[in-house]
């Protein structure tokens, strides 16, 4: 009799698994982790795969361990790729590795392929083992499936519907003083998400306007996938800020202090081969005044002056308008408006630097001509050159190149040209006074 009974209750139980799975994915929840694999093993393929769906990724990996190699195989290949790729990710690199060779080829590069998201993106940046809490989680609950993940760093705890959509997010501070009997739904607040695919300019402006401590990562139904903690945000930024300080002079974001030689000299080799046009270009500009320069040495003196300076009120523009666009401060449609503002500030620098260039060369030469030759060119070149400072980074960035590519190569020979050609047009019409 006592055996009729326990059978009956085990069929009572495979129906509920079978015809009630996200209610039954719940109680699942409570159980220890080799008795959800005892009952997932004793399903037919066809009503263990949406079980395993359901299951939180953490868990799901945790029961797909402790099943047969044949029975991982087969889930694997049945579940849907969306749910197999954040469910890998909690699988230790032996486990999975063993488990994508016994797949079919076409499946392993499907999984593959969607676990690899481009550079630069929130895919790339996240943290695939996320952990999202159920309705009808009590805050105990939820604890108890933190502590069993072992999470790291973590400041929020993300909340989804039964099939792991993201519907809020709980600060981990609020859960752990909640009651423990508190369901997890009441204590929800809306999430800020992005999409793995969302560019990481997007994922700082997130974290910068929400004053986030970690953002959650969703796929394109809004499932939830991943975290990004604060913390990884800051060491990309770090990293990113060395790259572009890289780029910008024709160093490869690839090099490093003890790099081969070799390498070294075949990323550097080409950009001082185009530096080395470019100041060919700007000792054009200095020939064809060759003939005012013999008359009046003077100017020769004061030629590294004025590029100088403009040299300096372009790196500022141009440092101002790269962390714009990097912090997407700015878009590229504003960049009249950026480059009104330079504009602006290098015409007031420009007349207040020339004020004090022309004294000092009056007091030198004692030519009222060449004093009022290099104040003018002065405020002419430091104008040019904070416009340029703006328009080489966002002029790259509308062709589709990177904006911190050798920029500063460009705004070199730019502030060159523009400062030798003022400096020394204006000594050539005003050369009667000099």
């Amino acid at each position: 009799m006592k055996n009729d009974a326990l059978a009956g209750f085990e069929k009572l139980a495979r129906i509920f698994l079978r015809e009630f799975p996200d209610e039954a994915t719940r109680r699942l929840d409570d159980l220890p982790v080799k008795e959800i694999a005892r009952l997932v093993r004793a399903e037919p393929i066809r009503h263990a795969v949406p079980l395993m769906e359901r299951l939180e990724a953490r868990l799901a990996a945790e029961v797909l361990a402790l099943m047969p190699a044949d029975g991982r195989r087969d889930l694997v290949s049945q579940m849907d790729p969306v749910r197999v790729v954040p469910l890998l990710a909690w699988l230790d690199v032996e486990a999975r590795s063993a488990l994508l060779a016994q797949l079919e080829p076409a499946r392993t590069r499907e999984l593959r392929v969607m676990a690899e998201y481009p550079a630069e993106t929130a895919g790339r940046l996240m943290d695939p083992r996320a952990i999202g809490v159920k309705p009808g989680t009590t805050a105990q609950q939820a604890l108890t499936q933190l502590r069993a993940g072992r999470a790291q760093r973590l400041a929020d705890v993300f909340f989804t519907d039964d099939n792991g959509f993201l519907t809020g997010t709980v600060s981990l501070q609020r859960l752990a003083l909640a009651e423990p009997d508190t369901l997890v739904e009441t204590l929800v607040q809306p999430a800020v998400s992005a999409q793995a695919i969302d560019p990481q300019e997007e994922v700082v402006e997130h974290f910068t306007k929400g004053r986030l401590t970690s953002l959650p990562v969703v796929d394109f139904e809004g499932r939830l996938i991943g975290v990004i903690s604060y913390d990884t945000l800051a060491l990309t930024a770090q990293e990113d800020v060395a790259a572009d300080m890289l780029t910008m002079v024709g160093v490869n974001k690839q090099e490093r202090a003890l790099s081969p030689v070799a390498f070294a000299v075949r990323k550097r080799l080409p950009w001082l081969q185009i530096n080395l046009v470019t100041a060919f270009l700007a000792a054009a500009v200095v020939g064809v005044f060759e003939g005012t320069i013999a008359r009046f040495t003077a100017l020769a003196v004061l030629l590294p002056v004025v590029a100088g300076q403009s040299g300096n009120t372009g790196a500022q523009a141009l440092a101002v308008t790269m962390r714009g666009l990097a912090m997407r401060e700015i878009r590229i449609g504003q960049w009249l408006s950026v480059v009104r503002k330079e504009a602006s500030v290098a015409l007031f620098n420009g007349v207040a630097v020339a004020i004090t260039t022309a004294a000092a060369v009056w007091l030198w030469s004692r030519s009222v001509g060449l004093a009022l030759v290099i104040g003018t060119s002065m405020v002419l070149s430091m104008i040019a050159a904070g416009v340029a400072g703006v328009l080489v980074p966002t002029g790259l960035t509308m062709i589709g190149q990177d904006p911190a590519q050798s920029s500063s190569i460009i705004l070199t020979t730019v502030t060159d040209i523009v400062g030798f050609a003022s400096f020394l047009g204006i000594a050539t019409l005003l050369s009667g006074m000099l």
